[in-house]
């Protein structure tokens, strides 16, 4: 019988080689992941294919993306229309693609970031989320800048909001975004091991502490899957710190969990989720920055584990 993972109503079996690619492709780090309306999968890599297509079987169906992106592709988005925002931290910018891997718009001066800290956009932005009741872009921005930008469905900028810092509207490094059901505005607040949510005009409603690194956050089902990157500088080597999954209901109280306290690439275990996405099912699929994290500083370097999907079993 297949090992199970997580509690309560949050139960899952690790699906074993799952993903079946090409001769000469292969999911060179992930930094994304969504599923769409049809539990088609798309993942963002970092390698010559930067977004990979798979059916919930893991077929591998088509790749789009070449030439588009740098080597620092960053977060994946996918909204209610199964439009797809992919925020790139190397180049500055967020591009939007249709399902079938069109490009329709570009956000951003490609290759020209604003001044580190200006609170202009952008220096190296992390996400994009769609408000479905206007249309409205979401960006979080990100690693140069500590600061959330509204645009319209159109591309043309609105506003803006927040600063470095700890308190409640403030950030330390904002690195994903998403649009609840009641229109509220959730940030993952890495640094900060929280999650911050406001109204639609960047107004403070409340936050939830305590949740370590959190850097992937998809909605689902009345619930927000998070994953936790592992630990910092002096203790990213400290076992029960991060690389796991948490699942969240809409009042912020914790309802799941899966991840052993060490990092590994074994069933139940992550290096360091970087990106969540959940199927029709429940099937929960995660997307690591395994290679950055802990494969470039081994001697000598190597790839490691870079995405799993885990089948829910309650």
């Amino acid at each position: 019988m297949a090992e199970v993972f997580g509690y309560g109503d949050f139960q899952y079996t690790f699906a074993e080689d799952w993903a079946k690619l090409p001769e000469g492709k292969r999911l060179l780090e992930c930094p994304g992941v969504v599923c769409d309306s049809e539990d088609r999968v798309f993942i963002l890599t970092r390698g010559e294919d930067p977004i990979m297509v798979f059916d919930k079987d893991g077929n591998f169906l088509r790749s789009f993306g070449q030439g588009l992106f740098s080597n620092r592709t960053h977060g994946l988005y996918i909204a209610h229309d199964d439009s797809i925002l992919a925020a790139d931290d190397g180049i500055h910018t967020i591009q939007k693609f249709t399902p079938d891997g069109e490009k329709v718009m570009e956000i951003g001066e490609r290759n020209h970031p604003a001044p580190r800290w200006s609170g202009q956009p952008f220096n190296r932005p992390t996400s994009a989320a769609i408000r479905p009741a206007n249309g409205d872009i979401y960006i979080s921005d990100g690693y140069g800048n500590s600061r959330i930008h509204c645009y319209t469905g159109d591309g043309e900028y609105k506003f803006s909001w927040g600063e470095p810092g700890i308190d409640a509207g403030q950030f330390i490094r904002p690195h994903n975004i998403a649009v609840d059901g009641d229109d509220r505005i959730l940030v993952v607040d890495r640094e900060c091991h929280r999650v911050q949510i406001f109204d639609p005009e960047g107004g403070f409603i409340t936050m939830w502490s305590n949740i370590h690194r959190p850097d992937a956050m998809v909605l689902w089902d009345n619930h927000i899957y998070i994953g936790e990157l592992n630990g910092m500088g002096g203790v990213d080597d400290a076992p029960g710190l991060g690389h796991r999954v948490t699942i969240y209901d809409l009042e912020g109280n914790r309802v799941g969990m899966f991840g052993a306290k060490e990092e590994g690439e074994g069933a139940g275990q992550f290096i360091a989720p970087h990106g969540v996405a959940v199927d029709s099912t429940g099937a929960v699929y995660v997307a690591e920055v395994s290679y950055t994290i802990r494969g470039s500083h081994m001697d000598p370097p190597r790839e490691l584990r870079s995405f799993s999907k885990y089948e829910r079993v309650r």
